[in-house]
């Protein structure tokens, strides 16, 4: 699978990929933290004010067909 951290864009397995989502969510305390599509994901590091601006950024992902992956507490 592809996964975009950043500027760069890396192969891995899919393994090695859930490991990189365990750090990524504990970066992001209350936010977005990644997106996936089918192979590829990337990690965005989203982090939000409000209930009202996660959902409206998670509106906007899942408009583009992403999954999103966030913490909401």
């Amino acid at each position: 699978m592809k996964v975009k951290v950043a500027n760069r864009i890396y192969r891995m397995t899919k393994k090695e990929y859930e490991g990189l989502l365990g750090v990524a969510s504990e970066q992001v305390p209350f936010g977005i933290y990644a997106v996936e599509k089918k192979d590829y994901a990337e990690l965005v590091n989203i982090k939000c004010k409000s209930m009202t601006q996660l959902k409206n950024h998670k509106r906007n992902f899942k408009a583009q067909g992403f999954k999103v992956l966030s913490n909401d507490s």
